[in-house]
């Protein structure tokens, strides 16, 4: 199609009857074909999710890179998930018994309106709803984030043309200005519209239907029987996001006067900066300009935003509170700030409280979002006089107000969104998290949840001495005829792979072997291996060997019986296992899948991870569903007794660092955790043994079913930063993957242990830092003492380092052979490959990416710097 470019009315309204001709076309599209569509648009645009927030940063100038990350990841996968089985195309619901048919039409061609403070999810979003609903989209892009947001929207176009759309279905305006927005809107056929109170207003006064929001004026009440680490937590977890910019973020606390001490000291120490007097009035002198939010202000950083008032406060710092007493209009600190600075109010009393929140909604939030922390159970008074008294659409309980707003992470049938409604309280034509056309009022109160945990495992898991021979039995129980073993090379010329050939052919089982598996292996093997398996037909798979074989068989299992499947689909990062994308397909259909570990290490024996090597980048790639996990595992001590020393070290300490980052992790559960602190225990008393003595049956039984069980906890608690780093570090330079995680260790526990972290895990279960506890509580577990848990921790990294010495692991990354020119020259790389790692998710503290960076600096050099 002809590039066309906006930049007048003429090539507006070319653009305007293009769209409109796609959208005819695309309006008799039927649902399975839509689907198809938005699978796809959804794929392309969390793909490029990292790339569009670095644009949104550099152009607007305003939030914070990982921020946006999270934001645009946010806008594809949680909207996809929420909608991907949700019928839009004719008939959408049939009621026999009351004669009642629900039918779906698009309503044409949608004007899209975008800020800049959100400029690529809120496109993302609105890109993917339209297209979910058959509709065409043109996007008026705010003129300072004109770049990053045609981005996006070409990024969406371009996939779903690919995948059937019809071309010119989605359309912008290149060179965006006020009259453009205004004839954009007078000629669509509906209005998205996300910005400011001004092109609101406009919106809804074009003579068009639109769906527009108001502003936000949140205030936040922390009652006397509210937990007070989660409350301040919650509230700087929210608050500093993006720089505050999401439009549900707190602008003021009302706190009850006998915890406002206490809430205050939390706050404090979780890194929020107390103006004192004069700074108070130096702010207040700046928040406004005319009424309005001064722009200098919006998305930046709270040490930026002192320095523009005339003071200074320490980096450290994430949001800046002030402590007034006005509710009135007239106090600047009273209105929305779309910025770190947070008005804190105290009440004499929950009445006090409520009339504080009820003005300060009356004079600028009316219809957004309000929060509440309380005891749930002992308050439901208080909850309900909260959500009667608010004329908000959102009511908030013990939540996060930014991440609890938009829906679908704190409370899971609140709706995803990234357009919150106000209703007719704020002006507004919807109540709710925009969806689809709302033209009644809701109100919903949304309480804090944790969704629900799982512990899975192979069906089967076999282990003590000599029990192999034993477990493949079970293969001739289940009338299994044709047996592919894969393999690596060492294992098969040597002859151990004789072991389980030996039985097959025992029970007259036809098998073959694949050994073409080096260390690292390659998607290239993979392949070749599916290849092999697809002349093969066998009705069972074996993986034999340490992870590399293990790893290779799952993704050989995967390509033999979907061949069709995309490995760059499979790579796909995820936030929730359960809210991916993509959907892994069912495995299991062709043959049974056996995992036979040869090494006490990398658990994939017991694990739905896979890390593959993308032979043409050198990247590795973690894969991880539960459709990978074994059906039956089993860890034969037998199998080994001749593993060489630094195997034996490497891999030891590997388990090792999935037992501490299990434990660490923001889906820890006391089921990953007794499994996790036990591995911990043997792997200290056993693996010194086992490395000076690898014949010693004693320690290495014990290490083999410490790695087993180790792989079982980070099966369902999931990893750390630690595995980010290392498989980056791994693979840029080589180093073996248990060495990678042991060099980077003592630096990661430092980083989680900080009690203000800037950024904290976002999982709900996970309500304040308490990493630290955790690792103290596993030094208490080995018998090591301190005054305090800093100083166990510090016991606990030492004793690790002791282990690292006692089993011949280098220091540091420099002493293991890395080259200072090629570390320093790949550092950056590194450090942004590391932060989209799949395994950086669960970390307790999310990391931003200059502080995976100095910690990359700190292993390589052997400091102790503070990240």
């Amino acid at each position: 199609m002809d590039e066309l470019i906006v930049q007048d009315e003429e090539s507006l309204s070319a653009l305007i009857k293009r769209v409109k001709e796609a959208q005819a076309k695309y309006s008799t599209y039927t649902q399975a074909q839509v689907d198809k569509i938005f699978l796809a648009a959804a794929t392309a645009a969390d793909k490029v999710r990292l790339d569009l927030a670095e644009m949104a940063v550099k152009e607007t100038g305003m939030g914070i890179v990982e921020d946006k990350v999270i934001k645009n990841h946010y806008a594809a996968e949680y909207i996809y998930n929420a909608y991907r089985d949700v019928k839009t195309c004719d008939v959408i619901s049939v009621d026999e018994a009351y004669g009642v048919e629900t039918l779906a039409e698009p309503v044409g061609v949608v004007a899209a309106i975008v800020p800049t403070t959100n400029p690529t999810s809120t496109a993302i979003f609105k890109a993917l709803l339209a297209l979910k609903t058959r509709n065409g989209l043109i996007f008026s892009p705010h003129p300072r984030a004109k770049n990053c947001t045609i981005a996006a929207a070409k990024v969406i176009l371009d996939a779903a043309v690919k995948a059937g759309a019809p071309e010119g279905i989605i359309g912008w305006i290149d060179v965006p200005s006020v009259a453009l927005s205004g004839a954009v809107m007078g000629a669509c056929d509906l209005i998205l519209a996300t910005g400011g109170p001004g092109m609101v207003r406009a919106a809804y006064s074009s003579g068009k239907p639109a769906v527009g929001v108001g502003p936000g004026n949140t205030p936040v009440i922390i009652d006397s029987s509210a937990d007070i680490p989660l409350a301040a937590s919650s509230v700087l977890h929210s608050k500093s996001f993006d720089n505050g910019m999401i439009c549900a973020s707190e602008q003021s606390v009302i706190v009850l006067k006998d915890v406002y001490d206490e809430f205050k000291k939390e706050l404090a120490y979780r890194g929020a900066y107390f103006l004192n007097a004069e700074e108070t009035d130096k702010v207040r002198a700046t928040i406004l300009i005319n009424g309005s939010v001064n722009a200098k202000i919006v998305g930046q950083s709270a040490p930026t935003i002192a320095k523009l008032c005339g003071f200074e406060v320490p980096e450290s710092a994430r949001i800046l509170v002030g402590e007034v007493s006005s509710v009135d209009i007239s106090e600047p600190f009273a209105h929305e700030k779309l910025s770190p600075v947070l008005a804190m109010y105290r009440a004499n009393d929950y009445e006090d409280a409520l009339k504080k929140a009820e003005k300060l909604v009356a004079d600028g939030g009316y219809g957004h979002t309000s929060v509440l922390y309380v005891n749930e159970r002992s308050g439901k008074d208080k909850i309900e006089k909260f959500a009667a008294l608010m004329k908000t659409c959102r009511i908030l309980i013990n939540t996060p107000a930014a991440q609890g707003g938009i829906g679908d992470i704190y409370n899971f049938m609140l709706r995803p969104s990234l357009t919150l409604g106000c209703g007719s309280w704020g002006g507004n034509s919807v109540s709710e998290n925009v969806s689809v056309k709302h033209l009644l009022n809701y109100k919903t109160v949304a309480k804090r949840r944790e969704n629900m945990l799982w512990f899975r495992a192979p069906e089967k898991v076999y282990f003590k001495k000599g029990c192999m021979p034993v477990a493949l039995k079970e293969l001739a129980d289940m009338g299994k005829k044709r047996v592919f073993i894969v393999t690596d090379e060492f294992l098969f010329k040597s002859g151990f792979s004789k072991l389980v050939t030996d039985r097959l052919n025992e029970m007259g089982i036809v098998n073959t072997t694949f050994s073409d598996v080096q260390p690292d292996p390659t998607l290239a093997s993979a392949k070749k291996g599916a290849e092999a398996m697809r002349l093969f037909e066998p009705d069972a798979i074996i993986a034999l060997g340490g992870g590399s074989a293990l790893d290779a068989g799952k993704i050989m299992w995967v390509l033999y019986e979907h061949p069709e499947v995309d490995f760059a689909d499979m790579a796909m990062r995820f936030m929730d296992i359960r809210k991916r994308v993509y959907k892994f397909p069912t495995m299991g259909q062709k043959a049974y899948f056996i995992a036979i570990t040869t090494t006490a290490g990398t658990g994939s024996e017991v694990t739905p991870f896979a890390v593959i090597t993308d032979e043409s980048s050198g990247i590795k790639y973690p894969i991880a569903d539960y459709e990978l996990l074994p059906k039956m595992a089993i860890c034969d001590p037998d199998l080994m007794m001749s593993i060489p020393k630094g195997l034996t070290a490497n891999s030891g300490y590997d388990a090792m660092v999935h037992s501490l980052e299990a434990v660490a992790s923001v889906m820890s559960s006391d089921f990953t955790n007794g499994i996790a602190k036990e591995a911990i225990k043997i792997i200290f008393e056993y693996l010194p043994i086992a490395y000076n003595n690898g014949s010693d049956e004693k320690a290495r039984g014990e290490m083999a079913y410490a790695a087993t069980m180790a792989g079982m906890a980070f099966a369902n608690a999931f990893l750390g930063i630690c595995h980010s780093m290392a498989h980056k570090l791994g693979s840029y330079h080589h180093l073996p993957h248990g060495m990678a995680n042991a060099l980077l260790l003592d630096h990661i526990m430092r980083f989680n242990a900080a009690e203000a972290p800037t950024k904290m895990g976002t999982f709900p279960q996970y309500d304040h830092p308490v990493c630290l506890r955790r690792y103290a509580e596993v030094a208490e577990m080995l018998g090591l003492k301190g005054k305090n848990d800093q100083e166990k921790l510090d016991k606990l990294i030492a004793k690790l380092d002791e282990l690292k010495k006692a089993v011949g692991i280098p220091a540091t990354i420099k002493a293991a052979g890395v080259d200072e020119q090629a570390f320093l020259a790949s550092l950056d790389a590194m450090s942004r490959d590391a932060f989209d790692d799949q395994c950086t998710g669960a970390n307790p503290r999310y990391p931003l990416i200059e502080e995976i960076k100095q910690m990359y600096l700190n292993a390589y050099y052997g400091k102790k710097e503070s990240v």
